[in-house]
């Protein structure tokens, strides 16, 4: 039986009622499927969209993940980084004690996107 990981990457964001709030959500998974297609990739929301977190975990898992990665895609740890998606994490954790989820912290506190982002701002 082989037991090596099978990585799953969900990106996590807010949500919209506006369907093109979307696109650079998607955008993101489309370039990692890119880079990595070996990684299946998902976009999940907190509200206002769909498919929600545990949906998106549900689909990889089903595909036979059992190393998932949550990227959060907000740009500051506001309370829904710092206590929703947790609460939503630790269910996961709870549902499929099985699969290692691993919880990143926001993505605008990474070092690399500060610098992109600086970047951007003085192109």
């Amino acid at each position: 039986m082989n037991n090596s990981p099978f990585h799953g990457t969900i990106l996590f964001a807010h949500g919209s009622r506006d369907p093109l709030w979307r696109k650079p959500i998607e955008a993101v998974a489309a370039r990692i499927s890119e880079m990595a297609p070996q990684v299946h990739v998902r976009c999940a929301y907190l509200e206002l969209s769909v498919p929600d977190l545990a949906t998106s975990a549900n689909e990889l898992i089903a595909l036979g993940v059992n190393h998932i990665t949550v990227l959060p895609l907000f740009l500051g740890a506001g309370k829904h980084a710092r206590e929703d998606l947790p609460v939503l994490v630790q269910e996961l954790r709870l549902a499929h004690p099985t699969v290692e989820v691993n919880l990143r912290p926001a993505i605008g506190e990474d070092a690399q996107m500060i610098e992109l982002m600086a970047r951007v701002a003085l192109s």
